[in-house]
């Protein structure tokens, strides 16, 4: 597969040490983490810039290392570094009510990885489009945790519809960045 057809930081990290590799999930992660920073409180979930990232990451970096980078995150998070929403780390995070949103969190980028990883997803409309699919994997994985803890109106009440204006935002943001960002990688893996 040429470099163009996959994602530009995969292709950049392609002919490198695995060093490399896990360098770009580390930087992924402590973007994930600094967007966490960024938050709005809002009950019973904050909003914050995560899913920005989390896309910005996915167009980027492709499925293996978003997903990689997710994971790291998390991991890091469990053992009690603050990098989640507000500063929150340890286990408590996992079972409350933000769990189904940290898990739809390595679906989705996962999900989105892959699926730009695709020619035909590089594209600005296409990848808005899964950048969107990604919200609603991240949204309705945090509603069905909420729906056990609250029940299905107040679930979506609360923990969905105050999020999708968001959604919108944060996928046409994470869309004009991967594509000011692209070219860029690109080059940089020419160069080499």
């Amino acid at each position: 597969m040429s470099p163009g057809h996959v994602a530009p930081l995969r292709a950049f990290l392609a002919d490198r040490p695995a060093t490399w590799g896990l360098a770009g999930v580390l930087a992924g992660s402590w973007l994930i983490a600094a967007s966490s920073w960024i938050s709005t409180p809002m009950y019973p979930v904050p909003m914050t810039l995560q899913t920005f990232a989390i896309l910005l990451v996915a167009g980027l970096a492709g499925a293996r290392l978003a997903a990689a980078s997710v994971i790291t995150w998390l991991a890091l998070s469990a053992i009690g570094l603050p990098l989640l929403a507000d500063g929150a780390g340890g286990l408590d995070p996992f079972s409350g009510p933000t769990g189904g949103y940290l898990a739809g969190f390595v679906i989705a980028a996962f999900a989105c990885g892959w699926l730009t990883e695709k020619p035909a997803m590089r594209g600005w409309l296409p990848m808005m489009v899964v950048f969107l699919l990604g919200h609603v994997i991240i949204l309705t994985a945090g509603w069905l945790r909420l729906v056990a803890l609250l029940g299905p109106q107040p679930a979506w009440d609360m923990g969905v519809s105050p999020f999708l204006a968001g959604a919108i935002l944060k996928s046409a943001l994470a869309v004009a960045m991967v594509k000011l960002l692209e070219p860029w990688v690109r080059r940089a893996v020419r160069v080499d």
